[in-house]
Order: structure tokens, then sequence, then C-alpha cells
């Protein structure tokens, strides 16, 4: 079954700093991860096709990531940044598009996790980018912690042309075994017709050295019986995940909580559902 990797990241501290990467829980982080380490874990794990999704809300990244997908065999997408909140966000995201690799840009997304305002998805100006993030065949994707979940389902709502792609099922609380309020969050959230879901980052919302499948088995199955396998995709989180799991465990973790699915249900979860939101193309995009 072919593999789409909706979910990973790229780094090069040589070129840019991370500052997100803090403290010594995230120290295994603070060095460069590069599409070559990654096309080696891609490789072992089995993956064919990837989405290459933002970092840093910095302008400069952009365009380098799609420089990448343009000289890649691996990367079909890529979800970049740009200001939401700026008057001119319709002529940046057409700069974006005009690039070398700029066919490759799908989607944008904003760390609206670290936004102290839990409402920042529902000011009128953030509201105005999502539309022009519509206006120009992009989908967005969503960074929040469960409880920003309430203001995500008000954007989504609010601009029922886009489509809205839920990065880590909205951080559920997996390390303290608890599943409300997040359940019904995103249960609100999967209900409006115009949201997906990606099942991945689990693993490090769970404990990093004490975790198991059971753990995260109750958040995968409210995610699922939520959006639904042809609305749900996988996704790495790498290398974030090296926090707890190498790519392959991430891989053999979701097999196990996606066995119960029938052969089309799985497909959908593994690469259909990323193909056509994302719009990557298979086979003919693979590790080479």
């Amino acid at each position: 079954m072919h593999v789409i990797d909706a979910h990973h990241h790229l780094w090069d501290l040589d070129v840019r700093d991370q500052g997100w990467i803090t403290g010594p829980e995230l120290a295994p982080l603070r060095r460069s991860f590069t599409l070559r380490d990654y096309e080696a874990e891609a490789r072992s794990a089995g993956i064919a096709a990837s989405v290459l999704v933002q970092t840093v809300a910095v302008a400069e990244e952009t365009p380098e990531f799609l420089s990448l997908a343009a000289d890649s065999a691996l990367i079909g997408a890529v979800v970049g940044w740009t200001d939401l909140t700026s008057p001119g966000i319709g002529d940046a995201l057409a700069h974006l598009r005009g690039l070398p690799g700029g066919e490759f840009l799908r989607g944008i997304r904003h760390q609206v996790q670290s936004e102290p305002d839990p409402e920042w998805l529902t000011r009128p100006e953030v509201l105005r980018g999502l539309r022009a993030v519509a206006a120009a065949g992009l989908v967005y994707d969503v960074l929040v912690q469960s409880h920003q979940l309430p203001a995500a389902i008000r954007a989504a709502a609010a601009v029922p042309e886009l489509t809205f792609v839920l990065d880590h099922l909205g951080k559920p609380p997996i390390s303290s075994h608890t599943v409300e309020p997040w359940s019904a969050g995103l249960r609100r959230f999967a209900a409006l017709p115009n949201t997906v879901g990606k099942l991945s980052g689990l693993v490090t919302e769970a404990d990093w050295k004490a975790w198991s499948v059971d753990d995260l088995r109750p958040y995968a199955e409210t995610a699922l019986e939520a959006f639904g396998p042809d609305r749900l995709m996988f996704g790495s989180d790498w290398p974030v995940c090296t926090l707890a799991a190498r790519c392959t465990d991430v891989v053999a973790y979701t097999r196990a909580l996606t066995a119960a699915l029938d052969e089309t249900e799985q497909a959908a979860v593994w690469s259909g559902t990323a193909g056509r939101v994302y719009g990557v193309t298979m086979p003919d995009r693979r590790v080479p």
C-alpha cells in the first residue's frame, strides 16, 4: 500500500535558528534535519511521497521549501507560511506561486498554538486572510492546542469555502489519559464539511518514555469516528516524533491503530485523503 506522509519538517540550523526549540527536553531536536536525513527515514518506513510543512513564521522559509520540492523525488506538496493578517496576502500568495517550485505550494499554516489570544483565528483580519488562502486554491493547516479548538471551529464555519486541516488532531491530552473536553471539540470541528484531520503527532502528546499503542488508541478511535477514514490522513511529524519514537515506530503504531479498517478505508488514511487534499500524485514521485 502506498504511503503519503502528510506531515514532516526539515530545518538547517546553519541557515536559520528554530526559536521554538528551547529547554532540555527539546535538546535532541537542536540540530539540523535535512532532506537527505528524511529520505533515509522515508525509505525505512515505506513512505513514497510527503508533505513538507513550515516550522517558523518567517517569509524566507517557504521559498526554500518550494525549491527543495522542485528538486525532490519525494516531496509532493509544501505547506508554507505567509502573514495571514497582511492586507497584501493575496499578492504574497501569488508571488509564492510564481517562484521556482511554486506549483508545490498547496497550503498555509501559522503557529496558532503559540498565540496568547485563544480567539486569534476569529480575528477579522485573520478571517480575511483565510478567505484569501481559499481564493488562491490552497488549504489551511490548523495548528492549535485543544483549548483553542472552539476558535478553530468558528473560523472553519466562517470560511466554508476553505478546507481546514487539523494538525495532530488538535493535540489531545494523551499524557493525562483524559479525553474531554478535547473529544467534544474534535467532534464539533469534524462535523463541519470543510474539515479534515491528521493522524499525526500523537506520540509526543503521550509520555515520551513510557507510551504504548493503548495510550493512543482512544484518541485515534475518536478521530476515526468523527472524521471517517476519507477525511483522515497519516502524518509522521518527523523529526519532532523522534523525541518519543522513530519514524518507523510511528508507521507501526498507526498500522496497529487502523488495523480494523478495511482495505479501502486504510488506503484513504495512508494515501487517499492526503493525495486529494494536497494534490500529491502517486506513484510517480517516489523515494529515489
